[in-house]
């Protein structure tokens, strides 16, 4: 078997990608992420057990694309809007987090054992929490949008800096690493580091928006410019010297300030995933699991460290600024882990020379640990809490806001999401704006969001049969979803998007009330079977209305909307 798998590749991604799905689905049946299970499947397939992984050179190709696509995804979702409107809680607790791990991690590594060196590395990877696991955890229990959800990812993009800061320091360090003009190179790459910056600058300045706006009206063409705009600038920091991640972090941010972020970021989440399987592939087949069992014990340490000290020090944090002890218990548990760039930065101390593979080991069992554990916590947050809640008494504060603690936050939150800002879409978004409520306007049209928008609509661009950009919306706020989409436009699936969109946000949870537009009897009863709470008819609702004006002498309404030229939404 094992000589068949050597003979030809594809036999040999084959197998693994058979053992990933595998071990995945155990993984899922224990309720564990998937970074978990790839790095188990990592381990089996590597030369301590099966020994299948053999195509070094490949594997470490698609890990090295997964990279970049990954801190892509982190750049085009740096937020720093929703820092800013989170107020001082999400500056404090992040960097104060960071703080705090960083300097008790340090001393806790030395008394652990590790040089200086080595213990830094381990402190400042200890510091980093998973915003994807985080979120998909949240996302999962509907608690995205709640207070301790929304400061959760408040400080986790503070944390995405920090890895930003870390990660540009390391490869400075590592240009002049073994070379005697270190300092002049570490110069050199700065100068090439503010060049691109300065390029980027000018390309969100001037290119950005125009450029995706044209592509997005072929969206596989937009998809295709997303990725290899993310591999081009991670190829340009690798040859300038400060790295493909840091490339690749600024692609992401070059796009950001688009409007068809959150559309790019849906549809590469499923390429990113893939990808980085290599990734955790070639990092378990690495690990030695002889040289692991030495490191169980201080692995158990820190790991203790991680799922106590970083969630106790944010409940200090956020008692201390005022809010109530479940707030900030229920908001520090989502640091209880590391995250994938723990791996990565010590990865990048492994090439540069300053850690060896022991290091790495460890760090990784640490996350193995971590990762596992904190799943559970965040999964039984609730009750968790209600179990330890005597213990946390010391922590009783008054509340400085008087938002409830696990209330949605309605500073953005909006009472309708409304897909569809064609002709009909529009006519109803103008009369629900007239009447006092917040409409956020969806459309897949470029030339829709635009006018949309010229018309003084909160508007995104998005596709109504992506869960994944579905997951992303403000839906615990709202509390009407309208889908005025025509019947044959398709998105990702060829799926009517309207019942795939009741099945979707059922399976989000959403507990608002849908209304869906149809033009037939046939559809109508189907979408009504779907669980829609109204199903809108245009044209038999308007002629209803019109046989009433024209008996009862009633004016015609007042509100009168403009549409784009050609833009029309219903069809016989």
């Amino acid at each position: 078997m094992t000589e068949a798998l050597q003979g030809y590749m594809f036999y040999e991604f084959a197998a693994l990608l058979v053992l990933a799905a595998g071990v995945g689905f155990v993984g899922l049946l224990l309720r564990q992420p998937l970074i978990v299970s790839f790095i188990a499947v990592g381990i089996v397939a590597g030369p301590s057990v099966l020994n299948i992984a053999q195509s070094d050179e490949q594997i470490d190709l698609l890990a090295e694309l997964g990279i970049a696509v990954l801190l892509f995804l982190v750049g085009l979702k740096l937020d720093f809007n929703l820092v800013r409107t989170l107020g001082p809680v999400a500056l404090v607790t992040g960097l104060g987090q960071v703080i705090f791990t960083t300097v008790f991690g340090f001393a806790l590594s030395l008394a652990l054992g590790l040089d200086a060196l080595t213990a830094i590395y381990v402190a400042v990877a200890l510091t980093f929490s998973s915003t994807i696991i985080i979120v998909k955890l949240l996302s999962d229990k509907r608690e995205i949008d709640s207070l301790h959800g929304r400061i959760a990812l408040g400080f986790l993009i503070v944390q995405d800096l920090a890895v930003v800061v870390a990660m540009i320091v390391l490869s400075a360090i590592g240009v002049g690493a073994g070379d005697d003009a270190a300092f002049t190179d570490v110069l050199v790459v700065l100068g090439y580091g503010l060049a691109m910056l300065g390029a980027v600058a000018l390309f969100i300045r001037y290119v950005a928006n125009p450029l995706v706006d044209r592509l997005s009206q072929a969206p596989e063409l937009l998809v295709s410019f997303a990725i290899a705009w993310a591999v081009l600038l991670a190829a340009m920091g690798h040859y300038l010297g400060f790295g493909k991640e840091l490339g690749g972090l600024l692609a992401g941010v070059s796009l950001a300030s688009t409007s068809y972020r959150e559309a790019i970021a849906a549809r590469l989440t499923s390429l990113r995933d893939f990808l980085l399987l290599f990734f955790f592939i070639a990092l378990g087949a690495s690990l030695d699991l002889s040289v692991l069992g030495a490191s169980v014990g201080p692995a158990i340490v820190l790991s203790l460290f991680v799922l106590i000290g970083n969630p106790l020090i944010v409940l200090i944090i956020m008692v201390t600024m005022g809010y109530r002890k479940r707030t900030g218990f229920l908001a520090g548990l989502t640091v209880a882990q590391i995250s994938e760039f723990s791996l990565i930065f010590m990865a990048m101390g492994v090439t540069i020379g300053h850690v060896n593979d022991q290091a790495l080991g460890l760090v990784t069992l640490v996350g193995l640990i971590t990762i596992a554990a904190s799943t559970y916590m965040i999964t039984y947050s609730h009750q968790i809490y209600d179990r330890i809640e005597p213990l946390l008494r010391i922590f009783d504060r008054p509340m400085i806001a008087t938002q409830r603690e696990d209330a949605p936050s309605s500073s953005h939150g909006h009472d309708v999401i409304l897909f569809g800002m064609g002709r009909y879409g529009l006519g109803i978004a103008g009369v629900l704006r007239e009447a006092g409520l917040r409409v956020l306007g969806i459309d897949f049209s470029p030339a829709a969001v635009r006018h949309a928008r010229m018309e003084g609509y909160d508007v995104i661009f998005g596709d109504a049969t992506d869960p994944e950009f579905l997951a992303h919306l403000p839906l615990g706020s709202a509390k009407w979803l309208v889908l005025a989409v025509p019947e044959h436009d398709t998105g990702l699936t060829h799926d009517d998007p309207r019942r795939t969109l009741l099945r979707s946000v059922q399976d989000l949870g959403y507990h608002g009330k849908v209304a869906v537009a149809a033009h037939r009897e046939q559809t109508a009863a189907a979408l009504t079977r779907a669980k829609a709470d109204i199903v809108l008819m245009p044209y038999r609702d308007a002629a209803i209305a019109a046989a009433r004006m024209i008996l009862d002498g009633e004016p015609t309404a007042e509100t009168c909307m403009n549409d784009p030229t050609g833009q029309k939404e219903l069809y016989e």
